[in-house]
C-alpha cells in the first residue's frame, strides 16, 4: 500500500527533481504539497508547487501556501543565486492554471494528519516553519504523525550556507529545534549523506535521453544550479543530490544507514542553524532523531533515474 506523504517544499531545482520523482513512484501517495519560503519567496514557491502538480496531470493534488517568514528570525536571504530568481533556473515558466487552496499549510497539515491518523508522513525539504507551526497550533498531532523525514542538517561535516549550518535548518533554526523535539519519529537526511550522492554531467546525459515532461523540465532549469555548484564547489557540472535523497529514503530506506541520537539546533550567533548530535547524551533529555550517516550513492542515483525515465 502506498505511503501517504505531504511534501513541504520551496521549489527549487532539486525540489523539482524530488517532487517529480515522488509523483512517479507507486510506493508514495502524495496527498498534498505545502509551500514555504527558502529557494524563492513564498509567492514564487507556491506557484512552482502548482506548476509541478500540473506538469504530468496531478492537478487534483492540493497545494497549500505556507509561511513567508521564519518563526522568530528575520528572513535574511533567498537562494536566487542558487535556483534562479523564479526558482526555476531563470526560465520564466508560464503561470500555473490552478490556485492554492484556502487553508494555510499548517492548517492543511493538521487536518490531513487528523483525517488519516498514523498514516501520514511529512516530508519537508525546505525550512521547517510550516511543520513547527502545525505542531505549535495543535500539539496533539505529534502522536498522529507517522513520521517526519526531513532534508536538512549536518552532524559530521561542514555546512553549505555557513561553516557549520545547512541551509534549510539555518533559515529557521527555531522551527528546526521544535521539530527535533517532536514526539513522533523524525529522520534527518542531511548533508552527511546528500553530499555523497553526486549527479554528474554523464548522469544527466543518460537521464535526458528519455524525453518526458519531467526530464525536459529538469533539463531546462538545471544549468543555473550546476553553475552555482561549480562556482562555489568547483564541481564541473555535477551537483549534490539534496532533496531527492529524502524522497529516495521514503521509497527505499534500505539505501541508508542511520544512527539514533538526540539532535540540538543552535538558534543564534555564528553557529545559528548548526545541528549538533549529542552522542554521549550529556545535555538535557530529548527524544532521539534517526540521522542518516551512510548511503548507497549508486543505489539512490539508479532509483531516481529509473523513476524519472520510466
Amino acid at each position: 500500500m502506498a505511503q501517504k506523504i505531504i511534501i513541504d517544499t520551496d521549489p527549487g531545482v532539486d525540489d523539482t527533481i524530488a517532487i517529480t520523482t515522488a509523483l512517479r513512484s507507486p510506493e508514495l501517495e502524495v496527498v498534498g504539497l505545502t509551500s514555504i519560503f527558502g529557494n524563492a519567496v513564498i509567492e514564487t514557491t507556491t506557484q512552482n508547487a502548482l506548476r509541478l502538480v500540473e506538469l504530468e496531470g496531478h492537478d487534483s493534488i492540493p497545494v497549500a501556501r505556507g509561511s513567508e517568514v521564519p518563526l522568530l528570525m528575520e528572513l535574511e536571504s533567498i537562494a536566487s543565486d542558487v535556483h534562479g530568481r523564479d526558482g526555476m533556473g531563470n526560465t520564466n515558466p508560464p503561470p500555473p492554471k490552478g490556485k492554492a487552496i484556502e487553508k494555510s499549510a499548517a492548517e492543511f497539515i493538521i487536518d490531513t494528519v487528523r483525517a488519516y491518523p498514523g498514516e501520514v508522513i511529512l516530508a519537508p525539504v525546505g525550512p521547517l516553519t510550516n511543520i513547527a507551526l502545525a505542531l505549535e497550533i495543535d500539539p496533539g498531532i505529534a502522536s498522529l504523525i507517522k513520521k517526519i523525514v526531513l532534508m536538512g542538517g549536518a552532524v559530521s561535516i561542514a555546512g553549505n550556507i555557513s561553516p557549520v549550518a545547512e541551509a534549510n535548518i539555518y533559515h529557521d533554526a527555531h522551527a528546526a529545534d521544535i521539530v527535533m523535539q517532536a514526539s513522533c519519529p523524525v529522520v534527518m537526511v542531511g548533508l552527511d549523506v546528500t553530499e555523497q550522492v553526486i549527479m554528474t554531467p554523464q548522469y544527466f546525459a543518460e537521464l535526458f535521453k528519455v524525453e518526458n515532461p519531467a526530464t525536459n523540465l529538469i533539463k531546462r532549469i538545471l544549468p543555473v544550479y550546476q553553475e552555482y555548484h561549480d562556482r562555489f564547489r568547483g564541481m564541473g557540472g555535477s551537483i549534490h543530490t539534496h532533496d531527492p535523497s529524502a524522497i529516495a529514503y521514503l521509497i527505499d530506506p534500505g539505501l541508508f544507514k542511520t544512527q539514533s541520537v538526540p539532535v540540538f539546533v543552535e538558534t543564534e550567533g555564528h553557529c545559528q542553524g548548526k545541528t549538533t548530535a549529542d552522542w554521549h547524551k550529556q545535555w538535557e533529555n530529548r527524544v532521539e532523531t534517526e540521522v542518516c550517516m551512510e548511503v548507497d550513492s549508486s543505489g539512490v542515483l539508479d532509483l531516481i533515474k529509473e523513476r524519472l525515465t520510466k
